[in-house]
């Protein structure tokens, strides 16, 4: 039976919202104040704690109303709620987290927010929705689609050599003299060759254009060949950022600003730490000897672009929703400052990461995964099917992570002012969450109209006992070359009298365009019935599995 798709994520009505932003929809009626309660943290340690529940609609980043899913699924997302925030507090303080925030995107919708914790711990500073965070190597996924842009505009192309626009790169050696041009799609893909340099890179944050061209023309030494491996290059991306800076002759922060965050609404993320007033802005610390140390804010520099933005989570979401909004291909207006199909290549793997069963489940069952890299964000697929598309930050004083899943319409951040806080760990204990407790479906595919036609034709093959009249528009001749008609004859009429009396057969459920399965229904038992079309002009049929099920 099917269910009735959600409804658009619509403010709740009873929590007051206070925020000035047109990003937030105000609910026309209130009941009480925002809910504000006190948390204690380690060390004698006292936060604000600050619980939103928000209907936010993201702007320049609307989706279709959900194609998947029933009405009681907004439902039990909601019902899970108090649950995750208890996960994101344990987390918080068993990891000496000064601040952090979390927030749920659904559907396009900035659905919950909880700030919880001080942005500043002398004095007291509570985190809130307006709180600012660096978000470290998060960043990267903008300069990577600032990058793709250009490519779209014909710009640059992605297979340019690096020393096109960056001179200074004639001087570098490879590591082999049979290594392949360094390439700006291996800059991307973070397969240049590099040695992975977190220590290193993050320290250099500041540095002037002047000196990161000097860094290169004094010459780089290599780990591996270009193209032989996956290594994490901050290097690469602070690279990435220069060539844009050239292609776009303009730097490459007023570049993504002026095409990239403005026109998706993000107004209160920067790159200059020193351009965001005080109030709302979260200072990082370490946890050492018991207690938080300051970490320094580095300003902003030529390494900016793989770890430089400061933003809240309400403009995050916003690019979250954006992202989420590419999914699934479809006809009409393509918007935004980045092509559905381009935001969809960032979504897919390049170049393999690894390979490891280094995940559980929410039962804490060992889940193998499979990860991949593309421009700016990685693609992770576990051993269930399960996918998502994240990307993690990590700075002195700052730690966060972004992950959202394609086929479930969802998307989690979180953001803490804990030097490398593991943001990723908690993420991914909340997904687990979401998809097994709260039951989220994946988004169904869309099946080409051939499909349910070839699904009606072969249902009356298989009731009719293979009706010689209709084999031929129906089947491609690969159908009785692989089994004789007789032999699908017999075998069908075995299966059917397992069933009794056919009372149903259920909608037709696509895995593609040109795949999918239904049920015929009997008395006792019902008959899965799966099948796959041709490619051709006018599909046929082309396979066809037939499962006994154990139920109706």
């Amino acid at each position: 039976m099917n269910e009735i798709p959600d409804q658009p994520c619509r403010p709740d009505t009873n929590v007051k919202t206070d925020f000035a932003s047109p990003v937030f929809s105000r609910p026309r009626k209130t009941i009480g104040p925002a809910v504000l309660t006190v948390a204690i943290f380690t060390r004698m340690m006292r936060g604000l704690l600050l619980v939103v529940w928000l209907g936010v609609h993201i702007a320049q980043a609307q989706v279709p109303d959900p194609l998947w899913g029933s009405s009681a699924r907004l439902e039990r997302i909601r019902a899970l709620l108090p649950q995750l925030d208890a996960l994101y507090e344990a987390h918080a303080t068993s990891n000496h987290i000064p601040g952090h925030i979390w927030g749920l995107v659904v559907d396009g919708r900035l659905l919950h927010v909880r700030a919880a914790g001080m942005a500043r711990v002398e004095p007291e500073q509570p985190v809130t929705p307006a709180t600012r965070f660096r978000i470290a190597s998060m960043s990267k996924s903008v300069t990577a689609a600032a990058v793709l842009q250009l490519r779209d505009a014909g710009k640059l192309p992605l297979e340019d050599p690096v020393s096109k626009h960056l001179p200074e790169f004639q001087k570098v050696q490879p590591a082999t003299p049979d290594s392949p041009t360094l390439t700006v799609r291996h800059l991307l893909r973070m397969s240049g060759g590099f040695p992975q340099d977190d220590p290193w890179g993050d320290r250099k944050l500041a540095e002037t254009d002047a000196q990161l061209d000097a860094l290169v023309a004094r010459g780089l030494t290599a780990a591996s060949p270009t193209g032989t491996r996956w290594e994490y290059s901050n290097l690469g991306y602070a690279l990435l950022g220069r060539i844009v800076t050239r292609v776009a002759r303009e730097p490459y922060q007023a570049y993504i600003t002026r095409r990239i965050l403005k026109p998706l609404g993000m107004t209160n993320t920067v790159y200059e730490w020193d351009k965001v007033p005080a109030d709302p802005l979260a200072l990082g610390y370490r946890w050492e000897d018991e207690r938080w140390k300051p970490e320094p804010l580095l300003h902003d520099g030529s390494w900016g672009a793989m770890g430089g933005l400061i933003t809240t989570l309400e403009d995050f979401a916003r690019y979250s929703a954006f992202h989420l909004e590419a999914w699934p291909p479809r006809e009409g207006a393509d918007t935004g400052p980045l092509k559905r199909s381009t935001r969809r290549e960032m979504h897919r793997p390049w170049e393999v990461i690894s390979v490891v069963q280094d995940l559980h489940d929410s039962e804490g069952h060992s889940v193998a995964r499979v990860a991949g890299y593309s421009a700016g964000l990685s693609w992770n697929q576990d051993q269930r099917g399960l996918i998502w598309v994240r990307h993690a930050g990590g700075l002195p004083g700052f730690g966060s992570e972004f992950r959202f899943l394609p086929d479930h319409g969802i998307a989690l951040i979180a953001f803490a002012n804990r030097t490398y806080a593991p943001m990723s760990a908690v993420n991914h204990k909340a997904m687990e969450l979401l998809i097994n407790e709260a039951k989220i479906p994946t988004r169904p595919a869309e099946g080409h109209p051939t499909l349910f036609r070839r699904s009606e034709e072969l249902a009356t093959l298989l009731t009719r006992d293979w009706n010689p009249e209709a084999l031929h528009a129906a089947l491609a001749p690969n159908v009785f070359l692989d089994h004789s008609l007789e032999t699908w004859r017999r075998e069908t009429r075995a299966l059917l009298e397992q069933l009794g009396p056919i009372r149903d057969r259920s909608p037709l459920i696509p895995d593609n365009r040109l795949r999918g399965r239904f049920r015929l229904i009997g008395e006792t038992r019902s008959l899965e019935v799966f099948l796959t079309l041709t490619p051709e002009a006018t599909p046929r049929i082309q396979e066809i599995k037939l499962t006994l099920q154990a139920k109706p």
